[in-house]
Protein backbone atom coordinates (compact mmCIF):
# COMPACT_ATOMS: atom_id res chain seq x y z
CA UNK A 1 0.00 0.00 0.00
CA UNK A 2 2.81 2.27 0.74
CA UNK A 3 3.81 2.00 -3.14
CA UNK A 4 0.75 2.41 -3.60
CA UNK A 5 0.61 5.95 -1.74
CA UNK A 6 3.58 6.88 -3.51
CA UNK A 7 2.13 6.48 -6.83
CA UNK A 8 -0.67 8.56 -5.51
CA UNK A 9 1.68 11.21 -4.31
CA UNK A 10 4.22 11.25 -7.55
CA UNK A 11 0.83 11.81 -9.94
CA UNK A 12 -0.51 14.32 -7.64
CA UNK A 13 3.42 16.00 -7.69
CA UNK A 14 3.53 15.58 -11.64
CA UNK A 15 -0.20 17.25 -12.32
CA UNK A 16 1.26 20.38 -9.83
CA UNK A 17 4.63 20.36 -11.97
CA UNK A 18 2.49 20.58 -15.28
CA UNK A 19 0.03 23.87 -13.84
CA UNK A 20 3.04 25.56 -12.23
CA UNK A 21 4.25 25.29 -16.17
CA UNK A 22 1.37 26.98 -17.49
CA UNK A 23 1.36 30.20 -18.73
CA UNK A 24 0.30 32.40 -15.25
CA UNK A 25 -1.93 34.78 -16.18
CA UNK A 26 -0.88 38.97 -15.34
CA UNK A 27 -2.78 41.27 -13.10
CA UNK A 28 -5.01 42.80 -15.40
CA UNK A 29 -6.21 39.14 -16.96
CA UNK A 30 -6.54 37.29 -13.28
CA UNK A 31 -10.03 36.05 -13.04
CA UNK A 32 -12.90 37.56 -10.61
CA UNK A 33 -14.07 35.15 -7.99
CA UNK A 34 -17.31 34.56 -6.32
CA UNK A 35 -17.43 31.87 -3.82
CA UNK A 36 -21.54 31.10 -2.84
CA UNK A 37 -21.94 28.19 -0.60
CA UNK A 38 -26.28 27.53 0.50
CA UNK A 39 -26.48 26.54 4.26
CA UNK A 40 -28.16 22.94 4.63
CA UNK A 41 -29.28 22.21 0.66
CA UNK A 42 -29.65 18.79 0.01
CA UNK A 43 -28.14 17.79 -3.32
CA UNK A 44 -31.67 16.78 -4.74
CA UNK A 45 -33.17 20.60 -4.10
CA UNK A 46 -32.29 21.78 -7.61
CA UNK A 47 -35.07 21.99 -10.91
CA UNK A 48 -32.01 20.06 -13.12
CA UNK A 49 -32.02 16.97 -10.60
CA UNK A 50 -35.85 17.16 -11.27
CA UNK A 51 -37.25 17.86 -7.69
CA UNK A 52 -41.37 17.65 -7.19
CA UNK A 53 -41.54 20.89 -6.33
CA UNK A 54 -38.34 23.06 -6.62
CA UNK A 55 -37.77 24.67 -10.50
CA UNK A 56 -34.15 26.81 -9.32
CA UNK A 57 -34.64 28.65 -12.71
CA UNK A 58 -31.14 30.50 -12.01
CA UNK A 59 -28.97 27.57 -10.80
CA UNK A 60 -30.26 25.95 -13.80
CA UNK A 61 -29.38 28.74 -16.17
CA UNK A 62 -25.96 28.50 -14.37
CA UNK A 63 -25.81 25.47 -15.18
CA UNK A 64 -26.26 25.73 -18.60
CA UNK A 65 -23.57 27.74 -18.84
CA UNK A 66 -21.10 25.64 -16.86
CA UNK A 67 -20.13 23.14 -15.38
CA UNK A 68 -21.90 20.88 -13.38
CA UNK A 69 -20.12 18.53 -10.96
CA UNK A 70 -22.34 15.99 -10.01
CA UNK A 71 -20.53 14.04 -7.70
CA UNK A 72 -19.15 17.35 -5.53
CA UNK A 73 -19.13 16.95 -1.39
CA UNK A 74 -19.01 18.72 1.09
CA UNK A 75 -16.14 19.00 3.18
CA UNK A 76 -17.58 17.55 6.16
CA UNK A 77 -21.12 16.65 6.56
CA UNK A 78 -22.09 19.82 8.84
CA UNK A 79 -21.35 23.35 8.29
CA UNK A 80 -18.55 24.89 10.27
CA UNK A 81 -16.08 22.11 9.24
CA UNK A 82 -16.97 22.50 5.53
CA UNK A 83 -16.08 25.94 5.65
CA UNK A 84 -12.85 25.54 7.37
CA UNK A 85 -12.29 23.21 4.29
CA UNK A 86 -13.20 26.12 1.67
CA UNK A 87 -11.02 28.37 2.80
CA UNK A 88 -7.80 26.08 3.73
CA UNK A 89 -8.00 23.50 1.42
CA UNK A 90 -7.16 21.04 4.51
CA UNK A 91 -9.87 18.47 5.81
CA UNK A 92 -11.88 19.77 8.96
CA UNK A 93 -9.73 17.96 11.63
CA UNK A 94 -6.17 19.73 10.74
CA UNK A 95 -7.86 23.41 11.29
CA UNK A 96 -9.67 22.14 15.03
CA UNK A 97 -12.71 22.44 13.46
CA UNK A 98 -14.35 19.61 14.66
CA UNK A 99 -17.74 19.74 14.48
CA UNK A 100 -20.29 23.20 14.14
CA UNK A 101 -19.52 25.84 15.85
CA UNK A 102 -16.22 24.61 16.79
CA UNK A 103 -13.31 28.08 16.63
CA UNK A 104 -10.73 27.95 13.43
CA UNK A 105 -7.72 27.82 14.65
CA UNK A 106 -5.61 31.51 14.11
CA UNK A 107 -2.96 30.10 12.61
CA UNK A 108 -4.87 28.74 9.32
CA UNK A 109 -3.87 31.01 6.16
CA UNK A 110 -7.12 31.45 4.43
CA UNK A 111 -7.34 31.59 0.52
CA UNK A 112 -8.94 35.24 1.25
CA UNK A 113 -5.18 36.21 3.20
CA UNK A 114 -3.47 34.67 0.48
CA UNK A 115 -5.30 36.45 -2.94
CA UNK A 116 -5.30 39.39 -0.78
CA UNK A 117 -1.53 39.67 -0.55
CA UNK A 118 -1.73 39.30 -4.98
CA UNK A 119 -3.85 42.36 -4.84
CA UNK A 120 -7.51 41.18 -5.11
CA UNK A 121 -9.58 43.29 -2.57
CA UNK A 122 -11.39 40.63 -0.69
CA UNK A 123 -14.92 40.23 1.11
CA UNK A 124 -17.47 38.28 3.04
CA UNK A 125 -21.26 38.44 3.56
CA UNK A 126 -23.62 36.15 5.38
CA UNK A 127 -22.91 33.24 7.59
CA UNK A 128 -19.75 33.55 8.72
CA UNK A 129 -19.43 30.02 11.91
CA UNK A 130 -16.00 29.86 12.21
CA UNK A 131 -15.39 31.79 15.41
CA UNK A 132 -16.41 29.33 17.73
CA UNK A 133 -20.21 30.69 18.71
CA UNK A 134 -23.25 28.60 18.72
CA UNK A 135 -26.73 29.53 18.29
CA UNK A 136 -29.11 31.77 16.26
CA UNK A 137 -26.55 33.88 14.43
CA UNK A 138 -25.74 37.16 15.84
CA UNK A 139 -23.17 40.16 14.42
CA UNK A 140 -19.91 39.36 15.00
CA UNK A 141 -18.27 41.97 17.69
CA UNK A 142 -15.18 44.11 16.48
CA UNK A 143 -13.26 42.59 19.25
CA UNK A 144 -13.93 39.26 17.90
CA UNK A 145 -10.32 37.66 17.43
CA UNK A 146 -11.87 35.31 14.44
CA UNK A 147 -13.42 37.81 12.80
CA UNK A 148 -13.80 37.91 8.66
CA UNK A 149 -11.33 40.54 8.75
CA UNK A 150 -8.56 38.52 10.89
CA UNK A 151 -8.82 35.92 8.42
CA UNK A 152 -8.23 38.20 5.08
CA UNK A 153 -11.58 39.61 4.20
CA UNK A 154 -11.06 43.69 3.53
CA UNK A 155 -15.20 44.18 3.43
CA UNK A 156 -17.31 42.01 5.68
CA UNK A 157 -20.92 42.42 6.39
CA UNK A 158 -21.43 39.14 8.36
CA UNK A 159 -23.41 37.25 11.55
CA UNK A 160 -22.09 34.52 13.40
CA UNK A 161 -24.38 31.79 12.21
CA UNK A 162 -27.46 31.26 10.70
CA UNK A 163 -29.90 34.13 9.59
CA UNK A 164 -33.60 34.52 8.09
CA UNK A 165 -35.58 38.00 7.00
CA UNK A 166 -35.01 41.32 8.23
CA UNK A 167 -31.53 40.05 9.90
CA UNK A 168 -28.99 41.72 12.42
CA UNK A 169 -25.75 42.16 11.10
CA UNK A 170 -22.14 43.23 11.75
CA UNK A 171 -20.57 45.66 8.99
CA UNK A 172 -17.03 45.56 9.78
CA UNK A 173 -18.03 45.69 13.53
CA UNK A 174 -20.60 48.19 13.56
CA UNK A 175 -24.02 46.38 14.01
CA UNK A 176 -27.05 47.13 11.81
CA UNK A 177 -30.31 45.91 11.26
CA UNK A 178 -31.13 44.91 7.37
CA UNK A 179 -34.74 44.96 5.82
CA UNK A 180 -35.57 41.68 3.25
CA UNK A 181 -34.84 38.38 3.05
CA UNK A 182 -31.11 37.43 3.97
CA UNK A 183 -30.78 36.23 0.51
CA UNK A 184 -31.07 39.24 -1.53
CA UNK A 185 -29.33 41.35 1.61
CA UNK A 186 -26.09 39.52 1.09
CA UNK A 187 -26.38 39.51 -2.42
CA UNK A 188 -27.23 43.17 -2.78
CA UNK A 189 -24.22 43.97 -0.59
CA UNK A 190 -21.42 41.99 -2.64
CA UNK A 191 -23.23 43.88 -5.65
CA UNK A 192 -22.38 47.04 -3.86
CA UNK A 193 -18.80 45.56 -3.21
CA UNK A 194 -18.35 44.69 -6.66
CA UNK A 195 -19.59 47.87 -8.40
CA UNK A 196 -16.50 50.00 -6.31
CA UNK A 197 -14.29 47.17 -6.79
CA UNK A 198 -14.78 46.63 -10.20
CA UNK A 199 -11.69 47.80 -11.82
CA UNK A 200 -9.29 45.89 -9.98
CA UNK A 201 -9.88 41.69 -9.38
CA UNK A 202 -11.82 40.88 -6.51
CA UNK A 203 -12.20 37.94 -4.09
CA UNK A 204 -15.77 37.51 -3.28
CA UNK A 205 -17.59 35.05 -0.41
CA UNK A 206 -21.35 34.60 -0.11
CA UNK A 207 -22.62 32.29 2.45
CA UNK A 208 -26.31 32.36 2.47
CA UNK A 209 -28.38 30.97 5.52
CA UNK A 210 -30.15 29.48 3.39
CA UNK A 211 -32.50 26.94 3.65
CA UNK A 212 -31.25 26.40 7.60
CA UNK A 213 -33.79 26.23 10.49
CA UNK A 214 -36.00 27.88 11.36
CA UNK A 215 -37.35 28.54 8.02
CA UNK A 216 -38.79 31.76 7.63
CA UNK A 217 -39.99 32.81 3.53
CA UNK A 218 -41.39 35.69 2.33
CA UNK A 219 -45.02 34.89 1.26
CA UNK A 220 -43.92 36.23 -2.68
CA UNK A 221 -41.10 33.00 -1.94
CA UNK A 222 -43.32 30.53 -0.83
CA UNK A 223 -46.44 31.34 -3.29
CA UNK A 224 -45.27 28.52 -5.83
CA UNK A 225 -45.38 26.35 -3.24
CA UNK A 226 -48.01 23.79 -2.43
CA UNK A 227 -50.38 24.53 0.01
CA UNK A 228 -51.12 21.44 1.50
CA UNK A 229 -47.68 21.28 2.65
CA UNK A 230 -47.47 22.26 6.20
CA UNK A 231 -46.01 25.65 6.58
CA UNK A 232 -42.76 25.00 8.02
CA UNK A 233 -42.09 23.19 4.92
CA UNK A 234 -43.30 26.21 2.73
CA UNK A 235 -41.36 28.01 4.23
CA UNK A 236 -38.05 25.81 3.85
CA UNK A 237 -38.65 25.30 0.41
CA UNK A 238 -39.76 28.92 -0.46
CA UNK A 239 -36.28 29.69 1.25
CA UNK A 240 -34.41 27.75 -1.27
CA UNK A 241 -37.02 29.51 -4.06
CA UNK A 242 -35.43 33.27 -2.78
CA UNK A 243 -31.86 31.76 -2.45
CA UNK A 244 -32.38 30.92 -6.44
CA UNK A 245 -33.82 34.44 -7.07
CA UNK A 246 -30.75 36.01 -5.87
CA UNK A 247 -28.06 34.07 -7.90
CA UNK A 248 -30.03 34.82 -10.85
CA UNK A 249 -29.87 39.01 -9.54
CA UNK A 250 -26.14 38.23 -9.17
CA UNK A 251 -25.75 36.89 -12.30
CA UNK A 252 -27.46 39.46 -14.13
CA UNK A 253 -25.84 42.03 -12.37
CA UNK A 254 -22.12 40.88 -13.43
CA UNK A 255 -23.17 41.04 -17.14
CA UNK A 256 -24.35 44.08 -16.94
CA UNK A 257 -21.56 45.27 -15.45
CA UNK A 258 -19.47 43.68 -17.88
CA UNK A 259 -17.75 41.15 -15.18
CA UNK A 260 -19.13 37.50 -15.82
CA UNK A 261 -16.99 36.77 -19.10
CA UNK A 262 -13.91 36.53 -16.61
CA UNK A 263 -15.59 35.92 -13.46
CA UNK A 264 -15.24 32.60 -11.77
CA UNK A 265 -18.55 31.75 -9.93
CA UNK A 266 -18.78 28.73 -7.86
CA UNK A 267 -21.72 27.65 -6.36
CA UNK A 268 -22.40 24.76 -3.79
CA UNK A 269 -24.00 23.61 -0.81
CA UNK A 270 -22.08 23.13 2.65
CA UNK A 271 -23.46 19.56 3.44
CA UNK A 272 -26.22 17.25 3.00
CA UNK A 273 -29.87 18.00 3.07
CA UNK A 274 -32.20 17.52 5.61
CA UNK A 275 -34.79 14.96 6.39
CA UNK A 276 -37.48 17.80 6.36
CA UNK A 277 -36.60 17.35 2.99
CA UNK A 278 -37.59 13.77 2.51
CA UNK A 279 -35.82 11.53 0.31
CA UNK A 280 -36.47 14.01 -2.57
CA UNK A 281 -34.02 16.41 -1.26
CA UNK A 282 -31.35 14.49 -0.84
CA UNK A 283 -31.93 12.94 -4.18
CA UNK A 284 -32.76 9.18 -2.74
CA UNK A 285 -29.51 9.36 -1.68
CA UNK A 286 -28.69 7.06 1.91
CA UNK A 287 -28.30 9.60 4.82
CA UNK A 288 -28.84 13.49 5.73
CA UNK A 289 -26.95 15.89 7.17
CA UNK A 290 -24.91 14.85 10.17
CA UNK A 291 -24.35 11.48 8.07
CA UNK A 292 -21.03 10.44 5.97
CA UNK A 293 -22.94 8.72 3.63
CA UNK A 294 -23.93 10.14 0.12
CA UNK A 295 -26.62 11.96 1.37
CA UNK A 296 -24.88 13.82 4.11
CA UNK A 297 -21.88 14.27 2.00
CA UNK A 298 -22.66 14.87 -1.74
CA UNK A 299 -23.98 18.33 -2.79
CA UNK A 300 -25.02 20.34 -5.70
CA UNK A 301 -22.50 22.75 -7.29
CA UNK A 302 -21.62 23.96 -10.31
CA UNK A 303 -18.42 26.57 -11.89
CA UNK A 304 -19.18 29.06 -14.23
CA UNK A 305 -16.79 31.00 -15.51
CA UNK A 306 -17.50 31.83 -19.20
CA UNK A 307 -13.63 32.96 -20.75
CA UNK A 308 -12.54 29.40 -20.07
CA UNK A 309 -15.33 26.86 -19.02
CA UNK A 310 -17.45 25.91 -22.11
CA UNK A 311 -21.18 25.38 -20.90
CA UNK A 312 -23.54 22.83 -20.62
CA UNK A 313 -21.15 20.27 -19.31
CA UNK A 314 -21.75 17.58 -16.61
CA UNK A 315 -19.19 15.75 -14.96
CA UNK A 316 -19.06 12.78 -12.39
CA UNK A 317 -15.03 13.60 -11.53
CA UNK A 318 -15.40 13.47 -7.50
CA UNK A 319 -14.12 16.43 -6.35
CA UNK A 320 -14.83 18.74 -3.06
CA UNK A 321 -14.65 21.58 -1.05
CA UNK A 322 -11.25 20.78 -0.55
CA UNK A 323 -10.17 21.38 -3.95
CA UNK A 324 -11.70 24.85 -3.96
CA UNK A 325 -8.78 26.84 -2.78
CA UNK A 326 -6.24 24.63 -4.36
CA UNK A 327 -8.06 24.34 -7.89
CA UNK A 328 -7.87 28.88 -7.25
CA UNK A 329 -4.13 28.23 -6.89
CA UNK A 330 -3.61 26.61 -9.94
CA UNK A 331 -5.68 29.95 -11.78
CA UNK A 332 -3.87 32.27 -10.62
CA UNK A 333 -0.59 31.30 -10.35
CA UNK A 334 0.03 31.17 -6.34
CA UNK A 335 3.36 30.33 -5.02
CA UNK A 336 3.64 26.72 -3.49
CA UNK A 337 4.74 28.18 0.08
CA UNK A 338 1.59 29.91 0.00
CA UNK A 339 -0.59 27.33 1.85
CA UNK A 340 -0.37 25.77 5.22
CA UNK A 341 0.26 21.87 4.57
CA UNK A 342 -0.75 19.19 4.30
CA UNK A 343 -3.15 20.07 2.15
CA UNK A 344 -6.29 17.59 1.42
CA UNK A 345 -7.55 18.94 -1.52
CA UNK A 346 -6.32 19.20 -5.52
CA UNK A 347 -6.79 21.82 -8.34
CA UNK A 348 -9.48 20.12 -10.55
CA UNK A 349 -8.79 22.94 -13.30
CA UNK A 350 -7.48 20.09 -15.02
CA UNK A 351 -11.00 18.80 -15.74
CA UNK A 352 -12.05 22.02 -16.95
CA UNK A 353 -13.32 21.25 -20.34
CA UNK A 354 -12.40 17.95 -20.46
CA UNK A 355 -14.17 14.27 -20.01
CA UNK A 356 -12.03 12.88 -17.61
CA UNK A 357 -13.60 11.44 -14.74
CA UNK A 358 -10.59 9.18 -12.91
CA UNK A 359 -9.19 11.23 -9.79
CA UNK A 360 -5.78 10.44 -8.88
CA UNK A 361 -6.09 11.27 -5.60
CA UNK A 362 -8.96 9.69 -2.80
CA UNK A 363 -11.04 12.43 -1.07
CA UNK A 364 -11.02 11.95 2.65
CA UNK A 365 -13.53 12.85 5.79
CA UNK A 366 -13.65 12.80 9.05
CA UNK A 367 -16.28 14.08 11.31
CA UNK A 368 -16.04 13.19 15.38
CA UNK A 369 -15.97 9.57 15.42
CA UNK A 370 -17.09 8.99 11.72
CA UNK A 371 -15.27 8.95 8.76
CA UNK A 372 -15.04 7.98 4.95
CA UNK A 373 -12.93 7.74 2.03
CA UNK A 374 -13.74 7.88 -1.67
CA UNK A 375 -11.76 6.46 -4.42
CA UNK A 376 -13.13 6.95 -7.32
CA UNK A 377 -16.21 4.79 -7.17
CA UNK A 378 -15.25 3.27 -4.43
CA UNK A 379 -16.55 4.66 -1.01
CA UNK A 380 -15.05 3.09 2.25
CA UNK A 381 -17.66 4.18 5.05
CA UNK A 382 -16.28 3.95 9.10
CA UNK A 383 -19.08 4.30 11.83
CA UNK A 384 -17.02 3.92 14.28
CA UNK A 385 -13.29 4.90 13.64
CA UNK A 386 -12.06 3.64 17.24
CA UNK A 387 -13.52 0.36 16.82
CA UNK A 388 -12.97 -0.04 13.06
CA UNK A 389 -16.64 -0.99 11.67
CA UNK A 390 -15.51 -0.22 7.74
CA UNK A 391 -17.98 -0.94 4.82
CA UNK A 392 -17.19 -0.38 1.12
CA UNK A 393 -19.54 0.46 -1.60
CA UNK A 394 -19.41 0.40 -5.54
CA UNK A 395 -21.10 3.71 -5.95
CA UNK A 396 -21.30 2.98 -9.51
CA UNK A 397 -23.86 -0.08 -9.25
CA UNK A 398 -24.75 1.17 -5.57
CA UNK A 399 -25.60 4.33 -5.07
CA UNK A 400 -27.70 3.89 -2.43
CA UNK A 401 -24.53 2.28 -0.67
CA UNK A 402 -26.93 -0.61 0.83
CA UNK A 403 -24.41 -3.67 -0.40
CA UNK A 404 -21.45 -3.68 1.76
CA UNK A 405 -18.61 -5.23 -0.85
CA UNK A 406 -15.94 -5.18 1.92
CA UNK A 407 -16.03 -9.30 2.41
CA UNK A 408 -15.91 -10.06 -1.64
CA UNK A 409 -13.66 -7.32 -2.22
CA UNK A 410 -10.86 -7.86 0.48
CA UNK A 411 -8.13 -6.32 -1.83
CA UNK A 412 -9.62 -3.05 -2.29
CA UNK A 413 -10.94 -2.37 1.08
CA UNK A 414 -7.17 -3.23 2.85
CA UNK A 415 -6.08 -0.99 0.34
CA UNK A 416 -8.80 1.49 1.11
CA UNK A 417 -8.22 0.72 5.06
CA UNK A 418 -4.67 1.57 5.26
CA UNK A 419 -4.57 4.40 3.19
CA UNK A 420 -7.28 5.82 5.74
CA UNK A 421 -5.73 5.18 8.66
CA UNK A 422 -1.99 6.58 7.45
CA UNK A 423 -4.17 9.83 6.47
CA UNK A 424 -6.04 9.62 10.27
CA UNK A 425 -2.19 9.55 11.45
CA UNK A 426 -1.41 12.77 9.61
CA UNK A 427 -4.69 14.26 10.85
CA UNK A 428 -3.44 13.40 14.37
CA UNK A 429 -0.27 15.35 13.70
CA UNK A 430 -1.95 18.27 12.13
CA UNK A 431 -3.93 18.44 15.50
CA UNK A 432 -1.29 18.42 17.64
CA UNK A 433 0.28 21.81 15.83
CA UNK A 434 3.14 20.56 13.67
CA UNK A 435 1.91 22.16 10.73
CA UNK A 436 2.89 25.39 12.07
CA UNK A 437 5.63 26.75 12.40
CA UNK A 438 6.92 26.94 15.99
CA UNK A 439 3.75 24.32 16.75
CA UNK A 440 0.74 25.90 18.40
CA UNK A 441 1.19 28.85 19.31
CA UNK A 442 -2.72 29.48 20.88
CA UNK A 443 -4.74 26.73 22.71
CA UNK A 444 -7.99 25.76 21.01
CA UNK A 445 -10.77 27.27 22.58
CA UNK A 446 -13.99 26.01 23.55
CA UNK A 447 -16.92 26.56 21.58
CA UNK A 448 -19.92 28.16 23.49
CA UNK A 449 -23.19 30.04 22.86
CA UNK A 450 -22.95 33.52 22.87
CA UNK A 451 -25.24 34.55 25.18
CA UNK A 452 -22.48 32.83 27.51
CA UNK A 453 -20.09 35.35 26.69
CA UNK A 454 -19.64 38.41 28.58
CA UNK A 455 -19.34 40.18 25.30
CA UNK A 456 -22.56 39.73 24.32
CA UNK A 457 -23.94 39.78 27.44
CA UNK A 458 -24.93 43.45 27.04
CA UNK A 459 -27.08 42.73 24.40
CA UNK A 460 -28.82 40.50 25.21
CA UNK A 461 -32.09 42.46 27.15
CA UNK A 462 -31.84 44.76 23.67
CA UNK A 463 -32.34 41.35 21.28
CA UNK A 464 -34.90 39.05 23.56
CA UNK A 465 -37.72 40.34 21.80
CA UNK A 466 -36.76 39.59 18.06
CA UNK A 467 -38.35 36.23 17.12
CA UNK A 468 -34.95 34.94 15.98
CA UNK A 469 -33.39 34.60 19.70
CA UNK A 470 -36.40 34.99 22.07
CA UNK A 471 -36.90 31.23 22.16
CA UNK A 472 -33.41 30.19 22.21
CA UNK A 473 -32.63 33.00 24.92
CA UNK A 474 -35.52 31.72 27.12
CA UNK A 475 -34.79 27.50 26.75
CA UNK A 476 -31.14 28.85 28.00
CA UNK A 477 -32.99 30.74 30.78
CA UNK A 478 -31.31 33.65 30.50
CA UNK A 479 -34.83 35.53 29.75
CA UNK A 480 -38.37 35.76 31.05
CA UNK A 481 -41.27 34.64 29.07
CA UNK A 482 -43.12 37.63 27.57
Amino acid sequence: MRNKLCVVCLSTLIVAVLLSCQSVPSSEDRPNIILVMSDDQGWGQVGYYNHPILKTPNLVEMAKNGLRLDRFYAGAPVCSPTRASVLTGRANDRTAVFAHGEPMRIQEKTIAQVLKGMGYTTAHFGKWHLDGLKGPGVPILKEDIRNPGYFGFDEWISVTNFFDIDPLMSHKGEIKEYTGSSSDIIVRQALEFISKNKDDPFFVVIWYGSPHDPWSALARDKSEIPQQLEEKDRNYLGEIVEMDKSIGVLRNELKNKGLAQNTILWFNSDNGGLPQGGKEGVGGLRGFKGSVYEGGLRVPCIIEWPAQIDGGQISNYPASTMDIFPTIHSIVGLASNQMVRPIDGISIQPIFNSTTTIRQKPIPFKYRNKGALIDNDYKLVVEDIEKKHYALYDLKVDTDENEDILSTHAEKGSEMIEYYEHWLESVKHSIAGNDYEGGLSVPDPDSEFWWDTPAYKPYIEKWKDRPEYHDRLKRANKIEDR
